[in-house]
């Protein structure tokens, strides 16, 4: 084993049932960190251009990063990556949790999985054991009682895992893969495509640790970090408040997306909170691998017409606003038992509930009746026909039959007028984050490789004033302040610095709260960490070089597919005022947009086209 990192891939083949291992060197791990890096390095070499999202030839990547299971905060994440069934191109999701750091320490850093099984299997990975086991018993049962059997069948508590429920076996194209029950990697159709090769699951125990080139300094910054997180306010909302913590400010502000995002301001949004949600349904803050933040939130509902079952968490910022204010719903225990239903189901709680959404207002609005909708009276705020549609969904019967095939389809289907208010970018339904009120987020959904995605970079708000934000901003290249309403180079440009250090933190294998801007350990201090994982010294120059090459990977992989600069497109109920709150009447200027998105092209060193230069790719390495 390398210091930080494995050197080895597993490869497995369900349709022959064998495994391979493929080595990786210490220039490629360089190069390409691991995530995104190495999801884009292999699905060039797959030529996935040739390959359907829905065909037995595509291919699973699951990966860690070189800073997965440093025993500190933020180093615990699981990137998947696929040819996406939703977007037809680069398909990728990341998520917290235990099960990278558990396949690091089982002496690989990722899988790639391909082929198909005749049969449902699951993996059990053991260190350098792979069984493939029947999951025939298992096929159809939800992830919390799959779950429990499986640890049972292989008699090991401490096994981590990652699986599918009914949605991904079923195909739901935006079905997720639910890792430990209560961390996901919800977007792109994960679940779908692993459903699709009949893999329920994957299973692993791992007891070899992993070698670092000086654990005495890692383990004190990380004790160092441990002491004092508490004293910062980014840190310390999310281990008091979780993701939902802004909430109520983002809702007086008015960009809490409501109503399929016609509205900025929900009247019933104090309910949805993360401060109410301490008050009220919280009994226990949880956390990812050795991170002390602990921004996971468990509830627990009990009632006589409602329960919640805590073995599944709660609730994260986005499935509160894709559940609860875009639905028009501000009932925080509905919203709770949505998100469960959500993760034994095995479905995205954002493409879900932005799928609800969408049809509540073309119900509303006349576009469907209670014929389409099989009797459901479907309006904004119906909380029975939310719990109802998510099984229908799963079970495809009824108007589940439409919301299973998201945004994109039931807007083709049920009238040209209806694009005005069709929430997608690429074919993703558009998270809980209001580019009116930030225009920044707005291009990183445009030009997201992923479709619209919250993951991919920074948002405008963080750098509003001056302050210790900032100043770790200036690390990576941003001098100045950001206008949240501006278009233009300079925000162009502040977006494309950050999305490169979020592209990063991907490649290695961190969570984007926890070191600056975003989060409360310093930028110099967490690339220490990383040296003292790997031997390497990275100052941020190179990290953004490095991040950069993540991101025009993608760029280049998208082409191949067919997804070129005129999908880089907001929807049209952006440039749509906004009706209410504190933004009442704002919208994106669309010429401005345009504007602004063609600077970025420049920024990165693409032509007009969003094609990256011969230039720039020789700069990156990326030339062959």
């Amino acid at each position: 084993m390398n210091n930080g990192y494995c050197g080895k891939i597993l490869e497995i083949d369900l349709t022959h049932q064998k495994t391979k291992i493929i080595e990786i060197s210490e220039p490629i791990m360089r190069k390409y960190m691991g995530g995104k890096g190495l999801i884009a390095y292999f699905m060039k070499e797959d030529q996935l251009e040739k390959v359907d999202p829905w065909s037995d030839e595509n291919v699973i990547y699951y990966m860690t990063g070189v800073m997965t299971g440093i025993p500190t905060a933020g180093t615990s994440r699981l990137i998947m990556g696929t040819r996406s069934p939703m977007t037809n191109g680069f398909g990728m999701s990341e998520s917290g949790g235990f099960v990278a750091t558990e396949l690091k320490k089982a002496g690989w850093d990722g899988l790639i999985v391909r082929g198909k099984s005749k049969n449902p299997v699951y993996l059990y990975i053991h260190n350098d054991r792979v069984d493939f086991c029947d999951a025939t018993a298992l096929w159809g049962k939800g992830t919390g009682e799959a779950h429990d059997k499986i640890l049972e069948a292989l008699g090991d508590k401490h096994i981590k895992m990652s699986q599918i429920g009914p949605a991904g076996e079923r195909l739901v194209p935006y079905a997720c893969v639910i890792n430990d029950l209560r961390h996901a990697c919800g977007r792109n159709g994960l679940g779908a495509v692993m459903g699709n090769k009949h893999l329920k699951a994957i299973a692993i125990r791992g007891t070899k640790g992993i070698s670092f080139d000086n654990r005495t300094e890692m383990m004190a910054l990380s004790k160092w970090y441990s002491g004092q997180y508490k004293d910062n306010p980014l840190s310390n909302g999310l281990y008091l408040y979780g993701t939902a913590g802004g909430l109520g400010n983002m809702n007086q502000t008015g960009i809490l997306p409501t109503r399929n995002f016609r509205e900025g301001y929900f009247e019933e949004g104090d309910n949805l909170t993360g401060q109410r949600m301490a008050e009220t349904i919280l009994i226990k803050r949880e956390g990812c691998f050795a991170c002390p933040v602990r921004c996971k939130r468990t509830v627990e509902v009990k009632k006589e017409d409602l329960h919640v079952d805590p073995k599944f968490g709660g609730p994260e910022y986005e499935t509160i606003g894709a559940m609860g204010s875009v639905c028009g719903i501000g009932n925080l225990e509905v919203v709770a038992k949505a998100h469960e239903r959500c993760n034994d189901l095995g479905i995205d709680t954002i493409s879900a509930g932005m799928s609800i959404a969408f049809g509540m207002e073309c119900y509303e609005e006349g576009y469907i009746d209670q014929e389409t909708t099989m009797g459901v009276d479907l309006r904004f705020g119906n909380e029975k026909a939310l719990l109802d549609l998510i099984e229908d969904i799963v079970e495809q019967k009824g108007f589940g039959k439409w919301l299973a095939q998201g945004v994109r389809a039931m807007s083709q289907a049920f009238g040209e007028e209806t694009k005005a208010f069709a929430l997608h970018v690429k074919g993703q339904e558009l998270p809980m984050h209001d580019p009116r009120g930030k225009t920044g987020v707005g291009l990183g959904y445009a030009v997201s490789p992923t479709g619209a995605d919250h993951m991919q970079g920074a948002h405008d708000t963080m750098m509003v004033s001056q302050g210790p934000v900032l100043e770790q901003g200036k690390l990576l290249g941003q001098m100045e302040t950001v206008d949240v309403f501006g278009y233009g180079r300079e925000k162009a440009q502040y977006y494309g610095r950050m999305e490169k250090w979020w592209s990063f933190l991907n490649m290695a294998g961190v969570c984007f709260f926890i070191p600056g801007p975003r989060g409360s350990f310093p930028i110099e201090k967490f690339l220490d960490l990383l040296e003292y994982a790997t031997g390497w010294k990275i100052p941020p120059e190179e990290a953004l070089l490095i991040g950069e090459r993540g991101i025009t990977q993608s760029r280049c992989l998208n082409l191949t597919f067919g997804l070129d600069e005129t999908m880089d497109v907001l929807p049209e109920r952006l440039y749509q005022p906004l009706r209410n709150g504190g933004l009442k009447g704002k919208a994106i200027d669309r010429e401005a947009f345009q504007d602004m998105r063609q600077a970025y092209y420049e920024y990165m060193g693409w032509d007009d086209k969003g094609i990256p230069t011969q230039e720039t790719l020789r700069r990156l390495g990326l030339d062959d």
